[in-house]
């Protein structure tokens, strides 16, 4: 059965008034399927290239954030505690901070998990020569 998704791309922006980015990661939210997760893959020496001398701890830290939130609980203090929507809305609200989301995009997908890996492989991943196309 497939089931509706949202998702949105986990973006550094290391100079915001530059308007370039890396993109770090994904978050996927599935009402039906009772899904929100966040994965993060952050590309470090990309990122270097982009923005010699980042604060890579700061940003680790702030990426961190987004599983957390989406495993809710205490751990993710206030905004853990809401529910799986709100918390997928709350982190992909518009911001002009050095870590923003892409605009949301619906799909539909028998296997919410399954999408998230894919959307990691063909968003995020570094392509590997020789691989074929996602």
């Amino acid at each position: 059965m497939l089931a509706t998704y949202d998702y949105a791309l986990i973006r550094v922006v290391p100079r915001v008034e530059r308007g370039e980015f890396l993109n770090a990661g994904v978050v996927l939210s599935s009402k039906s399927g009772d899904f929100l997760q966040a994965r993060v893959e952050l590309d470090e020496a990309r990122l270097l290239a982009l923005a010699p001398g980042l604060d890579l701890d700061a940003v680790r830290r702030h990426l961190a954030a987004f599983p957390a939130i989406c495993a809710g609980g205490e751990e993710a203090g206030p905004i853990g505690r809401l529910p799986k929507r709100e918390r997928f809305y709350w982190l992909t609200a518009p911001r002009s901070t050095m870590i923003q989301t892409s605009p949301v995009h619906t799909g539909r997908c028998s296997d919410a998990a399954t999408m998230l890996e894919r959307l990691l492989d063909t968003m995020v991943r570094v392509p590997v020569p020789g691989d074929p196309p996602a």
